[in-house]
Parts: structure tokens; sequence; C-alpha cells
């Protein structure tokens, strides 16, 4: 995809905006891409959006203008704001438009997702256990990796301190204030084994990208950032995968594994090449586990990955640079392009304080819920 370039991009900060509904903050950000593009709502030839809780994300036409152009909703759990950045970019490399705009946004409750049974196809028991209860489904999962491979609970508090840390340099993200390893690991027990500053929150925001033709992009005279691979897969057999009512006692592949070696070979570069990547950190195991899934590490290495501070800014791999889900929270729809959005800023230089030295080549994936993964390599 080294035809398609991100020409812009914008974002509505993250966390809690009293007054703006979800869909005002998708406008926002929607706004800021096109003027960061230097390109008109009129020169938009394709949209791809989406929100979990906020409303159709086609209906921003009504303020954007009534242009015609074909505006297709999104909804793929947590990967939404990356499947709708995968179906962009494949407009754009197919011929069927040459500049696209890509938005997503939500606007949460506060407390727990804790979805119905029935919206995911499961029966009602599944529910009654509580395992539609995100923080407890995660919590099951985390126990069983970290009894595999020797996670330590430390580890799981030195994600979230580095992620607390990193928003606290971060404009858009919603926790801008550092909290120590020692505060975390003595924070009240929600799901054993994560704690009250292991988890991200139910949140606001909006972002949006705006990705144009190789051609079109040197016509308008932008620096370009260059969409290497963007990849999205679903769960494949074996694979242990939140809303799932069963278990293979073999663990197989996850999405995320097979969308990171697609990606990888789509891109033509290694996992040893990526100098800044954002992961999908829901809570903080689940950093430490894509952290494997993603090809960065073997299962297991992350406890020494973490107390080294190879994932800290400076390291040999900074992760989750403007402090991921854990200090921006997750607007579904949002969650998937903010990552995407940071990564753009990192590899322009203009992440100030947060900034990877010589950043050329950035990392993002997405994990949403049945069990499927978006992955996008960039350069500079």
């Amino acid at each position: 995809m080294s035809d398609v370039a991100i020409i812009g991009a914008g974002i509505h900060r993250f966390g809690r905006t009293d007054g703006v509904s979800g869909r005002e903050q998708g406008l926002f950000a929607a706004r800021a891409a096109l003027a960061d593009a230097g390109v008109d709502w009129a020169d938009i030839e394709i949209a791809f959006g989406g929100s979990a809780a906020a409303g159709n994300a086609d209906t921003m036409v009504s303020d954007l203008g009534l242009t015609g152009i074909p505006f297709l909703n999104v909804a793929n759990g947590c990967a939404t704001g990356g499947s709708a950045l995968y179906a962009a970019a494949n407009a754009i490399a197919s011929g069927e438009a040459e500049l696209a705009l890509v938005v997503g946004f939500d606007k949460h409750p506060r407390g727990s997702f804790d979805p119905k049974p029935a919206d995911w196809g499961l029966p009602d028991w599944y529910g009654e256990t509580g395992l539609m209860l995100t923080t407890q489904f995660f919590a099951l999962k985390l126990r069983r990796y970290m009894d595999q491979f020797g996670i330590s609970e430390r580890t799981l508090g030195l994600v979230a301190e580095k992620a607390f840390a990193n928003g606290a340099l971060a404009p858009h993200a919603w926790r801008r204030e550092p909290v120590d390893l020692e505060t975390i690991l003595a924070s009240p027990l929600v799901n054993d084994p994560l704690r009250k500053f292991m988890f991200c929150s139910p949140a606001e925001g909006g972002a949006a990208l705006v990705l144009a033709s190789a051609a079109r992009a040197r016509a308008l005279g932008r620096k370009p950032v260059w969409l290497k691979a963007a990849v999205v897969r679903t769960r494949p057999p074996g694979s242990f995968e939140v809303f799932s009512p069963a278990l293979d006692l073999e663990r197989g592949p996850s999405p995320t594994v097979l969308a990171s070696k697609a990606a990888f070979e789509r891109a033509g570069v290694g996992p040893g090449e990526i100098d800044v990547a954002q992961l999908q950190d829901t809570e903080s195991g689940a950093e430490i586990m894509h952290m494997a899934e993603n090809h960065f590490c073997a299962d297991g290495e992350q406890e020494a990955w973490l107390a080294e501070g190879r994932t800290r800014l400076g390291g040999k791999l900074p992760i989750n640079t403007d402090g991921g889900c854990l200090a921006c929270g997750e607007p579904i729809g949002a969650s998937g392009l903010r990552q995407v959005y940071e990564n753009v800023l990192q590899l322009r230089g203009e992440a100030g304080p947060r900034q990877v030295d010589g950043a050329r080549l950035a990392y993002s994936h997405v994990y949403g819920a049945p069990g499927l993964s978006a992955v996008t390599i960039l350069a500079a």
C-alpha cells in the first residue's frame, strides 16, 4: 500500500466532555483532519466511520455538507477505527477514490462495558456467570497467561506506571497525572490479578484521518506519512478471545498473531525495525500479551522487557507513547484511530516531549470483540 498516504490527522481530546455529544466530538476531529490536510470536505470522495454508542457516523454529512459521496458506517467493536482505516486504504489502492476521510467517535456512560449476550450470539447463561463483564473476562484470560509464562503482578504495575507517565505528556489524553508503582500495586483489587489503576475506562473522544493517493498527496504538496500495511483478521480455531463460550485445551493462534504476521509481510519489514508501537491495552495484561502476539518478543520475555524499561520513552521499543487506553480511556469508535493519530505525530516529529527520536517506522494494533484485530504499519 505504498501508494496510499495519510495527509491529515485530527483529534478531539479523550475523557469526559460534558455537554458535547460523541458525534460532535467526531465532527471536531474530522474538521481538524481536513484542515491539517489542507482540503475541504467537498474534496473528499469517500468516507468510513464508526461509533458503538453515539450514533451513526454517516449522519455527519448533515453538518459537513451534502456532497453525495458514499459514507459507510463501520462496526467492529474496539477494532472499528482500524477496520475503517483498512476500508479507506483499500478504496484508494483500488482506484475507487483519491481522497478519503476516516473518522471514529464515541461517548460511553461510566462503568464497565457489560453488553447483552444475545447481541453477540451467546446464551443468557454466559452473562449470568459474569463473563460479559469485560473486567472479569480479561482478568481470567490474564491469570491463565501469567501462570503459563511467569508474569508477575509488578510487571502489570509497570505497564500502568508507564502509561500514566506518557499520558501526562499528551494533550489529548484523559489521565494526565503520573501514578507511581507503589500506589498502583496498593490500589483496590477489581478482578484478580487486576487492580483499579490497571484498567482503562469507557470514555469519550473523536479521531479522524485524511487518506490520499500518492499522486494526490504530491499534487497537494503535503508531506505524507505512508501507509505500508493495513490488515484486519478474525479469530482462528483455538484462540482464547473475549465473548468465547468455550476454550480449547490446546492454545491456538489469535487474530492478532494473524494480522501482525500479514502486516509485516505486506510492509516488507520485521518487528525489529519498528521504532514506535501502539498496542491495545484495555488493561495492563492486554499490552503484555499483545507484545508477544505482535511478534515483538516471546511469551514470558515481557517480564525482562518491562523491568529493563525497554518499552518506555527512550527504550528499545517505546509502546503506547500517549498513554494508550489506560491514560486516554477507550471510546470504542475512536480508539484505534487515536493510535494512528499518535503514530502520525511521531513520524512527523510533532509529538513534543514524548517524541521518539528518529522514528521512521510506526506500528499500531487494535483488538476488538469477539476476537478480531487490525494492524497498521506507517513509514515516514
